[in-house]
């Protein structure tokens, strides 16, 4: 395990980071994928499930919908906020709790299912992470996730950012989550049976062209929110030609819209 150095600094920026923007804006159209993804995993009403960096609810709240006892937790307050607000206007039994991916406050053995997507992945210290998922989840139960791919949109978005503001050169990139022998290797021994799967995230639709979608990732997604406002004009400004390059490149739309697809790995195992 690599000791990362000033990590509760890291962490701290980290939080700023997905606290900036509007994540329930952004997450809106995130959210049909999400609702997809969560049809096929096929869970059943009544078991117990943990969002882990649930975001703004994108899966607890159709979870909940669909009669899954759900817990969501996340590192941003506003993300928290804002889930906490649509389960209360839809009269949901969600639960919502600010808490971090490497030290959930929650009993051993507590869910049936512990699930994320794309966002445990983005927590500084994988080995952590993974031992949180075992810990709390029941014998028997699934984990189950949804990690970009370095070779995807979402795994080149991020490289690109990288080129402007540089991560900590100590801690592990969040893209090694969508490398099959890598999870394999987090999750070790603890499970008995684990299916990984790539495959592409539903598509994400915006009805305006790709310069106006990298405005809307700019004002919202948190990580380049604080990107973009670290940067001088100039700096600024190249970083935006090389992002409307990325998302011109990776956008399959016509007539001015702007619709992109990011590959992931697909995490479905089963703790012994």
């Amino acid at each position: 395990m690599t000791v990362i150095q000033n990590i509760e600094a890291i962490k701290s920026r980290m939080k700023d980071a997905w606290n900036a923007g509007d994540y329930g804006r952004f997450a809106t159209y995130m959210e049909p994928g999400a609702r997809e993804i969560l049809k096929g995993w096929r869970i059943a009403p009544g078991l117990s499930m943990l969002d882990v960096a649930c975001g703004a609810g994108q899966i607890s709240i159709p979870a909940s919908e669909a009669g899954v006892k759900v817990t969501g937790v996340d590192i941003a307050p506003n993300s928290i906020a804002f889930a906490r607000q649509r389960a209360a206007s839809s009269g949901l039994d969600a639960r919502f709790d600010e808490g971090d991916a490497e030290s959930l406050q929650y009993a051993d053995e507590t869910f049936d299912v512990v699930a994320t997507i794309v966002g445990a992945m983005f927590a500084p210290q994988p080995e952590k992470v993974a031992g949180e998922f075992i810990r709390v989840c029941k014998p028997g139960g699934r984990m189950l996730m949804v990690n970009w791919t370095s070779e995807g949109f979402v795994g080149q978005m991020f490289k690109t950012l990288g080129k402007y503001v540089p991560p900590p050169s100590d801690v592990p990139s969040p893209v090694l989550w969508g490398n099959e022998e890598m999870v394999k290797e987090r999750f070790g021994k603890s499970v008995s049976h684990i299916i990984l799967t790539k495959k592409i995230y539903p598509m994400w639709d915006y009805p305006f062209e790709v310069s106006e979608v990298v405005q809307f990732f700019f004002d919202n997604y948190g990580p380049m929110n604080k990107a973009i406002n670290a940067l001088d004009e100039e700096k600024g400004k190249s970083l935006r030609k090389d992002l409307e390059k990325l998302f011109s490149d990776f956008n399959v739309a016509e007539n001015g819209t702007t619709t992109l697809f990011g590959e992931f790995l697909e995490v479905d195992a089963i703790k012994k």
